[in-house]
């Protein structure tokens, strides 16, 4: 099979063309577990009290908390896997803000809104700067951020 007859690839992200100002997505949802804080609280050394401890009571969150980074990565994961896949150039700029705690056990999702696509002058690339809103399986916020990436154009 040569290019032109190819079926369509499944799970290409977007190239930044096909987004506008605007366009919103929704990703899949995912639980966080016990398995996922011990793997990444001992992956990135993360070993303070409030996640390795779970007799601790002096700390302000109930339940098992996973440390943002966590969450963070996770939905980033999400993203990757769908949005930006094999499109996606550069990661350039993340503001976040933690709203709410997650928990072991908490299933988390998030809302993506394109807010600003300018195209670069070289190598058909455009920055892209999206707003996601992080939910749990409640619908209660519990992070939200901006990222600027820098996204492929389409071949041709």
């Amino acid at each position: 099979m040569n290019a032109s007859t190819e079926p369509p690839l499944l799970g290409r992200g977007y190239y930044w063309q096909d987004l506008a100002v605007g366009q919103r997505f929704r990703t899949m949802r995912r639980t966080v577990t016990e398995t996922d804080i011990v793997n990444f609280i001992s992956a990135t050394g993360m070993l303070e009290t409030i996640f390795i401890d779970a007799t601790y009571e002096h700390g302000a969150i109930k339940g098992r908390p996973a440390p943002g980074a966590l969450t963070y990565g996770l939905i980033e994961g999400l993203i990757m896997q769908s949005m930006v896949q094999g499109t996606g150039l550069a990661l350039l700029e993340v503001h976040k803000k933690m709203l709410a705690p997650v928990v072991a056990g908490d299933t988390i999702w998030a809302d993506i809104e394109v807010t600003g696509i300018r195209p670069t002058s070289k190598h058909n690339r455009a920055v892209v700067t999206s707003r996601i809103d992080v939910c749990n399986q409640h619908g209660q916020p519990v992070m939200e951020y901006t990222a600027v990436r820098l996204l492929a154009g389409r071949p041709g």
